[in-house]
């Protein structure tokens, strides 16, 4: 089963950039879609962003024209560029297979914090 790693978070000012990436322990070439997700203070899980393997991408409206998703399946990583973040972009994010099932283990996660 592929292991995932979120990195790349960290605190950040509104109107900020940053930029995430999910490294996976094997290749997610067969993996049809990948996905970003986050979870902030006191919420559920949402969708943030899926990508497939053929590069078809598909965003949360609260997110879409400010995000930008990416796969790399010959690095067997995944990206998700953040541009204009706001307050409410605060939160744990995680990459995972879209849909994800419950078999499917999710990793630590990477924080991403606005502040002034």
């Amino acid at each position: 089963q592929v292991q995932l790693v979120e990195s790349g978070g960290g605190l950040v000012q509104p109107g900020g950039s940053l930029r995430l990436s999910c490294a996976a322990s094997g290749s997610i070439s067969s993996i049809y879609a990948m996905g970003w997700y986050r979870q902030a203070p006191g919420s559920q899980r949402e969708f943030v962003a899926y990508i497939t393997k053929n590069g078809s991408t598909m965003y949360a409206a609260s997110v879409k024209g400010r995000f930008t998703i990416s796969r790399d399946n010959a690095k067997n990583t995944m990206y998700l560029q953040m541009n204009s973040l706001k307050p409410e972009d605060t939160a744990v994010y995680y990459c995972n297979k879209y849909p994800y099932t419950s078999a499917d283990p999710w990793g630590q996660g990477t924080q991403v914090t606005l502040s002034s």
